[in-house]
């Protein structure tokens, strides 16, 4: 499987921008021609929600995404087995909450992604400083364990983030949930420019990228963007074209892949 920090790092010591796009497995149109669609508009990684029935970091749009895959009854496996079955050529990183990783269990949780093609795991609702358990379990199968930057996250916590995370720091930009913003976040350059001095690993940031401009305007700053629920958006309603066309505006405003 591909290495999401080795993929990310040369992308930024190449002078470019990482693009990660969001999308919700499972949700009907997130199938494995989607994420290899994503692939060539040009992510240097793709990021697969897992989807739970209590999203707590997410917001409207991919809340509805998660009910609505939920309701087609699908489980972690059956989001396993479409990234595999992509096989991309870039890294994917899952992204969901500590409650299913319980429920299959820490270790077989990561095989199964590790069996997968994963390279990454985001459990943004683990923290850090109870992740250590987590980090073994991860390095056993070499899936990078992404961990969570906030905003007013005081140094030394950042320091504990930077030291402990694997592949990338997912660089919060606003207070609140994910989801389109009117603006790019003052507190997403705050969040960067704290890390800076911390860690070598790239700094992407995430949560509110909500047009292309926002995205070229945070890779000022940041060594990438994450961008889902002006993606995901598109999906809810049905157009997967018009995600994948999204796609390659947010890859072709943050410089070409």
């Amino acid at each position: 499987m591909p290495d999401l920090e080795a993929a990310l790092r040369a992308r930024r010591d190449g002078g470019g921008r990482a693009f990660v796009p969001y999308v919700t497995g499972g949700l009907p149109g997130v199938d494995a021609d989607l994420l290899r669609g994503l692939e060539e508009a040009g992510a240097d990684a793709v990021e697969v929600g897992i989807p739970f029935s209590d999203p707590v970091m997410d917001g409207g749009v991919i809340q509805e995404a998660s009910r609505l895959a939920l309701e087609e009854g699908t489980r972690p496996a059956d989001v396993l087995a479409t990234v595999k079955e992509a096989g991309l050529s870039v890294p994917v990183a899952v992204m969901t909450y500590f409650n299913p990783v319980l429920s299959r269990g820490p270790g077989d949780f990561l095989a199964d992604a590790a069996q997968a093609g994963v390279s990454g795991a985001i459990v943004p609702d683990l923290p850090v400083d109870e992740a250590d358990d987590w980090i073994t379990a991860c390095s056993k199968v070499s899936i990078a364990p992404v961990f969570l930057a906030a905003p007013g996250s005081t140094t030394e916590r950042l320091a504990s983030i930077a030291a402990s995370a694997g592949g990338f720091v997912y660089c919060v930009a606003t207070y609140g949930v994910t989801g389109e913003r009117d603006r790019l976040a003052g507190t997403a350059q705050e969040v960067v420019l704290a890390l800076r001095p911390l860690t070598d690993l790239p700094l992407l940031v995430g949560v509110g990228i909500g047009t292309p401009a926002q995205a070229s305007e945070a890779c000022a700053f940041a060594d990438g963007v994450i961008v889902g629920s002006a993606l995901v958006r598109r999906l809810v309603d049905g157009d997967p074209d018009g995600a994948l066309a999204m796609a390659g505006k947010f890859r072709a405003a943050i410089g070409p892949a």
